[in-house]
């Protein structure tokens, strides 16, 4: 029995469609039998390039100014003038103690010298004219000086009762309530105060990096920063970066013998409050320049059980080479490379499970930093 016409049409429809298929995805090899086209292969060209030399050192953040408040009389506390943990200004009171004693002190003293001074002016004119000897005349006159002195003291004393904020910042929590006796013998201590903004990052480095950051200075293997100065940033304990740029102070001249480290100190604008004396971040030192650095993608690389590195390039005659390399440090996603590659060297990025020693590549340039998926 024959087929209806329309199965012809289809049989003929599918074999035709086939042959398309395999026109579009193959060519005949020079034995006439078919063969795959090369496999696409995403490469970059390597290009020497500037590369900051940045050390990443841990450290801790560290008040600017850090003032304790003590009792500077003796007495008990009337009243507390301060919120916990607000923002004081320099001479605002935080503390009254009772200056009652300390102003009878005054009021005393005041009248003695009162009455010594009027006893050294009626002195005065008599011992001109020898009605009191000159010796009575000098006593009475150091008295009344005496007497000043005693006053002056008395008063500096009732000023001390109350007890303000002898620098701008944040104060801590309030270490005496009212009704506490202070004593100016014992140098109770009242409250704590710490300066925020500016504040310090301080920091260690070890006494050996630094030498060899001089020698390659020296050397012209690396280059000075355009500014001049090194380049400090902060990357905060939730792993984000502080926004604000830090200025380097100083570097200790001398090495603590026991870790063969520096002590460094950087120093942060702080309006926000973000940075806490006492909190551990990380910071980025940028030094120097090097000036000729090739870069490659860590995912272009491929690292031995043995700690070896190799990477694929694609020749000029568009075949995969493998190619030993050295490695550096690690700068964000790529990776450094001291030796095994040039400038115009074509390193296969993507692509790899399809790149094999030796085989064709038909080889797809893109922009290293792009976002480019492998090729298909």
């Amino acid at each position: 029995m024959n087929a209806p016409p329309s199965q012809h049409r289809f049989k003929k429809f599918s074999a035709i469609f086939l042959l398309a298929l395999l026109a579009a995805g193959c060519h005949r090899g020079p034995a006439g039998g078919f063969k795959m086209p090369p496999p696409l292969v995403n490469v970059i060209t390597v290009q020497p390039q500037q590369l900051p030399i940045t050390t990443e050192l841990p450290g801790r953040i560290d008040s600017e100014r850090i003032a304790q408040v003590n009792a500077r009389v003796d007495g008990i506390v009337l009243h507390r003038y301060f919120e916990q943990g607000s923002t004081v200004t320099n001479g605002q009171v935080l503390y009254q103690i009772d200056p009652a004693p300390y102003q009878a002190t005054v009021d005393s003293d005041r009248a003695n010298l009162m009455q010594a001074q009027q006893l050294a002016d009626r002195y005065k004119p008599l011992v001109s004219i020898n009605a009191v000897s000159k010796q009575n005349y000098d006593n009475a006159v150091a008295a009344a000086a005496e007497a000043k002195a005693a006053l002056e003291i008395a008063e500096i004393n009732l000023g001390y009762c109350a007890v303000t904020a002898p620098i701008t910042g944040r104060v801590g929590a309030a270490l005496v309530t009212e009704g506490a006796l202070v004593s100016q013998s014992a140098a109770t201590q009242m409250a704590l105060i710490q300066q925020m903004d500016p504040i310090y990052f301080d920091f260690t480095e070890p006494s050996v990096e630094v030498l060899k950051l001089q020698k390659e200075l020296a050397a012209g293997e690396l280059k000075q920063l355009p500014s001049g100065e090194p380049k400090v940033t902060l990357q905060l304990p939730d792993g984000t970066a502080y926004p604000h740029e830090g200025k380097l102070l100083f570097q200790d001249i001398t090495v603590d013998p026991s870790s063969g480290m520096v002590t460094v100190r950087a120093e942060f604008p702080n309006s926000d409050g973000w940075l806490l004396p006492g909190m551990f971040v990380v910071g980025n030192l940028e030094q120097a320049i090097a000036p000729e650095t090739i870069l490659v993608p860590q995912p272009s690389v491929v690292i031995e059980p043995d700690g070896s590195a190799s990477v694929m390039l694609v020749t000029e005659t568009n075949s995969v080479m493998p190619q030993p390399i050295q490695l550096g440090a690690a700068v964000g996603t790529k990776w450094v490379v001291q030796s095994g590659l040039k400038a115009g060297d074509r390193v296969i990025v993507a692509g790899l499970q399809k790149a094999m020693p030796g085989m064709p590549v038909t080889p797809v340039p893109v922009d290293e930093n792009s976002k480019t998926p492998a090729a298909q």
